[in-house]
This record gives structure tokens, sequence and C-alpha cells, in this order.
């Protein structure tokens, strides 16, 4: 197999420094400037970073902010009884499920402006729940709220794929993803306990006053998102020419075949390919994981309430430490898979403290031991999403394939969330003991799945160091179809 160089894109004109290297096969080679790559890592960094944190803290504190509602008094001013609650979550889920895949494919036909239109969508349907005054419209407000919310993560997930290399994704989706759900539970909580203690405005009184601030919170910024969103870094405006060619540099450096920032098209053929035996077990996983933490974020104000005679706002603000305390972990996990390169040991890491963290909600009724358990079981769960959403996506090529295996991960992985609902049930407050040990069950499972797919991926890099896969590089295969090989390619190596 010859030996790929990477190419520079030309049309500009724009001279890129670098550094000639020499291949082991004699070969003159440009290499990039390291000092350079540092000065635009940083600058993608401080332009990206903090504003995906911002929209997926929305995106979860508007899906979430039905849990605050309830113990406000949402249910009884609906008039819902029995499991109504758990079947207007249940809604939301399902049609996030159905719509993630399509809205990926939109997202990467459309380009990022994708991203600040669903923004808009769900920031007015939140606002819009602030007015209903029936059960029926609950419902209809929760089917258009999972269809606008879905592929926000995905999308964003792959729009960070187009500027960062596969080693440097595990640190920024883990930033946005990890820090997101924590620092929107925290600040959901917050939020609403202020919200419940100040006067009442009109009609908006109550629970109202949860979705109406942050339904005109989220849909202002998605109108400013659409002047400053990120676009794909062939026509972004946050780079200059030179910038734009290194990042293609970059992203060439990181591909068997080198594409110079273009696109393959996207077919119906990569897109059932995308859903090869990797991304069914990172999918199955996140499943697993969802089961346990969508449950938790749903339900922690309501689990918390359990623990004790509080006040509404009281028990709001006790759900605050959790997800403070998860934060901070998220990142150590995050760090540590960045620094030493592994994914599978980290992630088990983090499932055991989440095992132990449902043990002992399942094995005490002392309320002080329960509400430690809330913080190991947060704690373990939520680095676990993210970082497997890091790995799937590090193990699918081409583009196409990429963003189909964020969507499908996130997608596949939003049926744990409707098993979710239905774990934590009213008859079962307020050890909930069924929910927990439904948790604790998932968990173990996932690590195992984990331990098994990290050890046939390693299997399958020994076999392509053999040689054994070389068969699929055949003579007289055009650039596409070279290209389209993508994670099959005899060159590529699964991330572990």
């Amino acid at each position: 197999m010859s030996e790929e160089k990477t190419e520079l894109s030309q049309g500009s004109g724009t001279s890129l420094p670098k550094r000639s290297t020499v291949s082991e096969g004699g070969d003159v080679v440009d290499a990039i400037d390291p000092i350079l790559e540092k000065r635009l890592v940083r600058k993608l960094d401080f332009a990206m970073l903090p504003l995906f944190t911002l929209i997926y803290c929305l995106n979860f504190i508007d899906r979430t902010a039905i849990g605050n509602a309830k113990i406000a008094g949402l249910e009884k001013d609906l008039g819902m009884t029995g499991f109504d609650f758990n079947i207007a979550l249940t809604i939301f889920y399902v049609c996030f499920t159905i719509a993630d895949i399509p809205s990926n494919i939109i997202m990467k036909l459309m380009g990022s402006t994708w991203i600040a239109i669903q923004i808009i969508l769900f920031g007015l349907i939140t606002l819009g729940t602030t007015f209903i005054k029936t059960y029926e419209q609950l419902i209809v407000t929760r089917i258009f709220l999972g269809i606008a919310e879905s592929g926000t993560l995905s999308g964003l997930v792959y729009l960070l794929s187009r500027y960062y290399r596969r080693k440097e994704l595990v640190i920024r989706i883990g930033i946005f993803f990890g820090l997101s759900p924590t620092l929107a539970g925290a600040f959901g909580g917050l939020l609403a306990s202020g919200l419940l203690s100040i006067r009442d405005f009109g009609v908006v009184h109550s629970w109202r006053k949860i979705f109406f601030v942050e339904g005109i919170i989220t849909t202002g910024v998605g109108i400013l998102l659409l002047f400053f969103i990120p676009a794909d870094p062939l026509k972004s405006r946050l780079l200059n020419e030179t910038e734009r060619e290194l990042t293609f540099a970059r992203l060439n450096a990181d591909q068997i075949v080198k594409t110079n920032g273009k696109t393959e098209p996207a077919s119906l053929k990569l897109v059932l390919q995308s859903l090869n035996i990797w991304t069914m077990l990172c999918s199955v996983c996140f499943l697993l994981i969802n089961i346990s933490f969508q449950g938790l974020s749903l339900f922690l104000p309501t689990v918390v309430n359990s623990l004790g005679h509080f006040t509404v706002v009281e028990a709001q603000l006790r759900t605050v430490p959790p997800y403070a305390v998860a934060a901070v972990w998220c990142m150590v996990i995050v760090f540590w898979s960045f620094h030493t390169n592994q994914r599978a040991l980290p992630i088990v890491v983090t499932l055991v403290v989440e095992v132990v963290g449902y043990a002992m909600a399942i094995s005490t009724k002392n309320s002080r031991a329960r509400y430690a358990a809330c913080f190991f079981s947060l704690v373990g769960t939520e680095p676990v999403g993210p970082m497997l959403l890091i790995w799937g996506t590090d193990n699918a090529a081409p583009d196409t394939m990429r963003a189909v295996t964020a969507a499908a991960i996130t997608g596949f992985g939003t049926i744990g969330s409707v098993i979710a609902v239905w774990t934590y049930l009213p008859q079962d407050a307020p050890n909930f003991h069924n929910g927990n040990s439904v948790n604790l069950s998932a968990a173990a499972v996932a690590a195992a799945l984990i331990i098994l797919g990290a050890s046939y991926l390693r299997w399958e890099n020994a076999r392509r160091d053999r040689g054994e896969q070389d068969h699929r590089l055949r003579d007289g295969m055009s650039e596409e179809e070279i290209q389209n090989l993508g994670y099959r390619h005899p060159e590529f190596r699964y991330q572990t």
C-alpha cells in the first residue's frame, strides 16, 4: 500500500507555514507547525466550547424543567393522576428517538444553522408550556419538544469532528456534553428555587414561571446563534484562510484518505454501513446508562423530596450539590482518558462508582445515606454517556458515518430514557427500591459489554496489524471507493 501524503488546499493562494520531514519511504512530506496548531486549537476552544456548553445546557434545562415543575404543583393544576406524568415523559423520548437520525442528516445538508433553528423551536415550545391548561395540551408540547430537541447533541458532536482531530475530541466532547447536564441540573434547581420564591406575574404563577423564564432565555439565545454559531470550516467566518488550510491539514493528518475538508455525498449505503456492530454496542450501552442518568435527572427532585420534610424550594436546592460533584468527576475521567489515550478503563471505573451508589440506595432506609447514594449514583453515571459518544465517533469514518453514528448512539440510546421514566413510580416511593435495582443492573451489564467491546477492538486491530484485512483495498478502486471504506480501511485502527 502506498503511503498517503498530506495535501493542502491551494485555492486561496495563502502560504501555510510548515516544516518538512522525511517519511519512512524517503518522500518529503509537509509537517504541521506545532506553534500555529496550538494557536488554532486555543482559538477554536475559546470560540466553540463555551458556546456548545451553553447550547446543550439550554437543551437539557428545557427537557428536565418538567421534573422541577412536578413538585411545584404541575400535576395538581393539570388534573394529572396515576401514571400521567410518566406517560408525558415517555412521549417526549419516543419522538426524540424517531427524529434523531433524520435531524442529523438535515444538519449535514443545512449546516450549523439547523442547530440555531432547533434552539429557537424548543425555546418557543418551552415558553408555550407556560400557558397550557390541560393534560392533553402538555402531551402536545412534549411531542413537539422531543422532535425539536432531537439531533442537537449529535449535531454538535458532528460539528466538532469537522474541526478537531480524533484524539482531541475526548476532551472537547467531554467538556460540553459532560459538564452541560450537571451544570443544567444545578442551575435548573437554583433557577427553579429562585423563581418559586418571587411573586407571581399575571397568569404566570408557581411552576409556570419556570417554563416562562427558561423559554424566553432559550429562544433569545437561539435567535443570536443564527448569526454567531460557527459554520463548517469550509465556509466558517471564524477562520481566516491560513487557519482554514491548517484545519484541513490537521484533519488530513488524522485520516487514512486525505479529503482537504471535503465531505463525501450522503448515501443510503453509507448510512446502513454506519449501523455496524460497534455502533450498536455503543448504542446499547448508551441505552443502559440513559436508564439511570435520565431517570435520576428527571426524578432527583422527587427522590430528594422523599428524604425529609422539605419545602419545595429546599428540595430544589438539595438537588444542586450532587450535580456539582458530578461535574468535577466528569472532568477527572475525561482528562484521564485523554492523557492515557484509553476509553474502556475510565468508563468501567466510573460504572463501578455508579454501582456502589445504587447498592447504597437499595440497602438502607437512612435518609442521609440515601442522599449520599444520590451523589455516588449521579457521579458514576454522568461521565459514561459522553465517553461512549466520544468512543463511538472516534471509531467511525468517513464523514457521513460519523454523523449517523453520533445520531444512532444518542437516538437509540434514548430508548433508555423511555424505560427510565417507568423506573421511579409513585407506588415505589419513598425508597424507590425497584428503580434503583434496575439502574444497578443496567450499570453492571454496561460494564460487562464495555469489557467485551474493548476486547473485540483489540482483536480486530491485531488482525489488521497482521494484514488480514488488506484484501479490502483492491487494485483499481476509485478514490471515492477508497474514501468510503472509512473504518473498514486496512490502515484504520480502532481507539480502545
